[in-house]
Parts: C-alpha cells; sequence; structure tokens
C-alpha cells in the first residue's frame, strides 16, 4: 500500500525530505531473537534480574498468567514498593501545593538500601503529618479568631445604629412582636430590647457570620420558619475569609438576627448550623466589644507570628525531602520492576531455585551469559 506523508506547510517535498532523513532500513528491522530459558538461586534471583534489567536485552514470559498478583510468591514485597511509591506521591504533593522548588542538582547522599529508605520514608511522612495537623489546628483557630473580630466590628456597628435610630419597617416588625403597653413612646422593638436588657424586654439577637453566597436564602428561611416575628440585617465582612476545607478564600457576610422567645432562638441556632454559619456572642456594651476587640487581635497576631515560623519549618522539610525526591521515585520504581518480573517466574520447591523464560536477541545471550548469578541458560 502507498502512504503519503506531508509536512506541515511543506507539502509533498517536505513528506519526501522526510524520508531522506530516515535511517538506513537495516535499522528499523527486528533482531533475530532466540527464547531462553535461566535458572536462577533463589538467594540471589533478585540481583541477577537487577542485572539483566539494566542490560536491557531480555524480555521474560509471564509463567503465571493464571495466578492473580495476590497468589504470586513476592507479593509482598510488591506491597511494599507499592506503599513507598504513596508516600512519595504525598511528598510530592505537598512539594507542588506548598510551591516548594527542589534543587537542580541534588545534594550528593550516601546510597541506601530498600529497608533503609522504608524507614527514611515512614519517619518523613510522620513529620510532614504531624505539622500538617498542628497547622490545620492552628489555621483553624486563626480563622476563628479572624471571624469573631469582623462579627465584632461588623454587628457592633449594627447594633449601634440600631439605638439611635428605626426604620419604618422596624416600627411594622414591633407591632407584630412588641408590646406598646409597656412604653408607648417608643415603638421600636428592638431599641427597647437593646436598652432594657432581655430580661424586660424579651429581644434578643443572634450575631454570626455565613457565606455570601447563602446569605439570602439563609434569611428567607428564618423568615418563614419564624413567621415573619424577627428582623434580619448584614453587612460585608469587608475582607475574604479562607475556607479551611477547599483552602481557598472566600466572601461571607455578617448577620444580626434580632427575635424574642427560647423557640425562635432554638429555631435560629438549628438554621445557623443548617446552613454553615458560625455564630459568635457580641455583647451589647461598646466598651466590652472594645476590649473583647483588642484581645482578639493581640491573639491573632501571635498567631499570625506561630504560623508563619510553622510554615518556615515545614517548607525547608519539605526542601530536604525534594532534594531526593526524583532519586527515591528511581529506586522505588526500579525495586518494583524487578520484584514484578520476578513474579514471573516459576519456584522450583525442590532444587530451590526460579526458573524463568524469555526473548533475547541472538547477540545477546553471551552477555546475559555474563550474569555471574544465573546458573544455567540454554535456548529453547
Amino acid at each position: 500500500a502507498n502512504l503519503l506523508l506531508e509536512a506541515p506547510g511543506g507539502g509533498r517535498s517536505g513528506a519526501m525530505g522526510l524520508f531522506d532523513r530516515l535511517p538506513p532500513m537495516d535499522h528499523l528491522r527486528s533482531e533475530k531473537m532466540c527464547l531462553v530459558q535461566l535458572i536462577f538461586p533463589a538467594e540471589s534471583a533478585r540481583l541477577a534480574v537487577t542485572y539483566l534489567g539494566e542490560l536491557g536485552l531480555l524480555q521474560f514470559k509471564d509463567l503465571n498468567e493464571d495466578k492473580s498478583p495476590f497468589q504470586r510468591i513476592f507479593v509482598n514485597q510488591v506491597k511494599r514498593c507499592a506503599e513507598m511509591n504513596r508516600k512519595l506521591k504525598f511528598f510530592s504533593d505537598q512539594i507542588n501545593k506548598a510551591g516548594v522548588k527542589s534543587s537542580v542538582r541534588p545534594a550528593l547522599q550516601p546510597e541506601i538500601d530498600l529497608e533503609e529508605l522504608e524507614a527514611k520514608l515512614g519517619e518523613h511522612e510522620h513529620e510532614l503529618l504531624e505539622m500538617n495537623t498542628n497547622s490545620g489546628t492552628l489555621r483553624q483557630t486563626y480563622n476563628e479568631l479572624l471571624e469573631f473580630k469582623l462579627v465584632l466590628s461588623k454587628a457592633g456597628s449594627i447594633l449601634a445604629a440600631s439605638q439611635n435610630h428605626a426604620t419604618p419597617a422596624d416600627h411594622e416588625l414591633d407591632e407584630h412582636i412588641y408590646d406598646k403597653e409597656v412604653d408607648d413612646g417608643n415603638g421600636y422593638l428592638l431599641e427597647q430590647g437593646i436598652h432594657q436588657g432581655a430580661s424586660e424586654s424579651g429581644v434578643r439577637f443572634v450575631s454570626g457570620i455565613i457565606l455570601k453566597s447563602k446569605a439570602l436564602a439563609f434569611e428567607r428561611m428564618l423568615f418563614r420558619t419564624t413567621r415573619g416575628n424577627m428582623f434580619f440585617n448584614e453587612a460585608s465582612a469587608g475582607e475574604p475569609v479562607m475556607d479551611p476545607s477547599s483552602g481557598e478564600e472566600v466572601e461571607k457576610t455578617v448577620f444580626v438576627v434580632f427575635f424574642s422567645g427560647e423557640q425562635a432562638k432554638a429555631k435560629i441556632l438549628r438554621i445557623c448550623a443548617s446552613f454553615g454559619a458560625n455564630c459568635y456572642p457580641v455583647p451589647e456594651e461598646i466598651v466590652k466589644q472594645r476590649q473583647i476587640f483588642r484581645e482578639v487581635s493581640s491573639r491573632l497576631s501571635d498567631l499570625e507570628v506561630t504560623l508563619d515560623a510553622g510554615t518556615q519549618h515545614r517548607n525547608k522539610a519539605l526542601e530536604s525531602v525534594g532534594s531526593q525526591l526524583w532519586r527515591w521515585i528511581l529506586m522505588v520504581k526500579k525495586e518494583k520492576a524487578v520484584y514484578d518480573t520476578l513474579n514471573m517466574l516459576n519456584f522450583d520447591v525442590t532444587k530451590k531455585c526460579l526458573v524463568g523464560e524469555g526473548w533475547c536477541p541472538i547477540f545477546a545471550k553471551s552477555q546475559v551469559r555474563n550474569a555471574k548469578l544465573i546458573v544455567l541458560i540454554f535456548q529453547i
């Protein structure tokens, strides 16, 4: 069959130039092959297969096709290599996530065997997991304090504004909840609640913070659940807050819900929990608000210093791992390939040896025989 190739932008002349640059046909033909059988002593089979793998001139046949991977001889060694490979992938993901750049030319390290590497990987993984846990706990505490600070700032402004003026909507809400006989001169429910306290007027409030995308549905659910016997006020948080689950910064809204009665409070708190809103207590007195605000700001500053120090320590540990990561990956992949190949061999119980078959070029038989760890090799 005739096949016409056209190089991009070169037409037929480009295709002919491509054929001209191809190597001679002798280099594209298959070498003459032979099927050989090899016998390895059980104690030196791993080293022999390692040598043959580095030689790269022998393709083994799978003599255990009827067996599942869990029924083969070296299944435990393969599992160990798979577990080490999982740890190495974990290190790689952590390095990429942290944006740490490893050295292009890693520092020379003494050669280690598989057992030492397995122990070292376990130590590094335990250290990183512990640092991640501590960092996550500190980050969650920091986010909670930051949200508390934002709620104190925004909710405090809402409470202060509610003491100074009332809107017609507020008066309309007061007609449904507040008993005008208490004070005919002041029909503003929220203002009475703040001045007289919850024990006298029965008006209370819940303050917190919620995702901006959920604020509208949250308000509607509160209105329907309380049958309109509440007053909802909100204000933008003003700065993004990190979501601990995704690690991304999200926009949030501070809210204050005024209500009356224990049943309404229980319903509001359940709705807050279902919408993922975080509630924080805000005192009514401005002096207490300022005092708590200063304490929270001080704790946030201390946490920022601690988080920065933890991040630097974690990055140094990742740099140390990253400098040797590629060498370790190659070592584990090579070891796993060796044991996968050993699982293709038959085990002779009587002679305590492994028997394998494979294809190799005829010219390579002498090189394969040079493997001193192979007892016998003969052509089938």
